[in-house]
């Protein structure tokens, strides 16, 4: 097994634990406060993280594109994540971190690296109620137990790049989507995503497939979900297949990750017969291999309506 095989394993048991690891970085002084606040992103996807290379500027390219840098001789666009978030680097971008999600490889400028910290997700407070801005997705207490706790914003990486490099949305008609998606009478998709963009996305896709959907936006609220339903089906008979169709989880979630929500679903009899695929932009040969071993009846990259339909099909085939 080779050293990349065995870093993977081990993240791989982390996930089946409810934990992970961010790693933490700095973009420059924030508006309004001149502090240098902390960010995370999950180090899953992160590909590799380097001294800034030579860029090559872009004609006509978006505002924070910075330009191309040859990595490896491939060709990868460079995002100046400060200027998305708003920052003022005053030391320079001196860091270049790699990413490969959502299918696609780009890389972010930062002003410098500081750390990798192991994680519970119970440690990530979702961000809304926070008043956090579309781009952050959590905000994680590094410290447990310590009341005075450095705090760090867990990015959307996903919304970053929607913001950045707009894709045309595909049309949602019967020629992507296909026929509708049959349920059982009164039966319905549950979805858990923390991610704004990836919710919206999802829900366009549901509509145009024809089915009604419960939406959540993490693991832990989706399993309150089912705890309740299950509670409710006890008292007035019926299968929980008959109230759940299916179960469509992201993975990377404040509070349950979708490994975990996976793990209680599968290992709880009252929810036998309940198929779960992930939906993910943890995308990659490693990352998609390593996903299907949680036991769960489907995976599909995040973002194909064309690919989701086909996936909840297949499944609930």
């Amino acid at each position: 097994m080779t050293a990349q095989d065995k870093d993977i394993e081990e993240r791989t048991r982390l996930a089946g634990n409810n934990k992970f690891e961010l790693l933490l970085f700095r973009l420059g002084e924030a508006p309004g406060t001149g502090e240098r606040e902390l960010y995370g992103i999950n180090v899953f996807k992160v590909r590799e993280v380097l001294v800034m290379p030579k860029i090559t500027a872009l004609a006509n390219s978006h505002e924070h594109v910075m330009g191309v840098a040859n990595i490896r001789g491939q060709i990868i666009p460079v995002i100046n994540l400060s200027a998305v978030v708003g920052c003022t680097p005053k030391q320079g971008h001196t860091i270049l971190m790699v990413t490969e999600f959502a299918r696609t490889v780009q890389a972010f400028a930062v002003e410098d690296v500081r750390e990798i910290v192991r994680l519970e997700w119970e440690q990530v407070i979702p961000s809304e109620g926070t008043h956090a801005g579309a781009l952050v997705t959590g905000i994680a207490r590094l410290d447990p137990g310590n009341p005075d706790t450095r705090l760090a914003q867990v990015l959307d990486v996903e919304q970053v790049l929607r913001d950045v490099s707009p894709q045309t949305k595909e049309a949602l008609d019967k020629e992507v989507i296909g026929d509708a998606l049959v349920l059982p009478p009164g039966a319905k998709v549950l979805v858990a995503d923390d991610s704004f963009v990836a919710r919206s996305v999802i829900e366009l896709g549901l509509k145009a497939m024809g089915v009604d959907f419960v939406m959540t936006k993490t693991g832990k609220e989706a399993w309150d979900y089912l705890q309740a339903l299950a509670e409710q089906v006890k008292v007035d008979g019926g299968r929980i297949q008959d109230k759940i169709a299916i179960v469509l989880t992201d993975l990377e979630m404040p509070e349950m990750d979708g490994f975990t929500l996976t793990r209680l679903i599968k290992q709880d009899a009252r929810f036998k017969g309940v198929p779960v695929v992930i939906h993910s932009s943890l995308t990659g040969t490693t990352n998609e291999n390593h996903v299907k071993g949680v036991g769960a009846d489907g995976y599909v990259g995040k973002f194909s309506p064309r690919e989701l339909a086909a996936t909840l099909r297949r499944v609930l085939g």
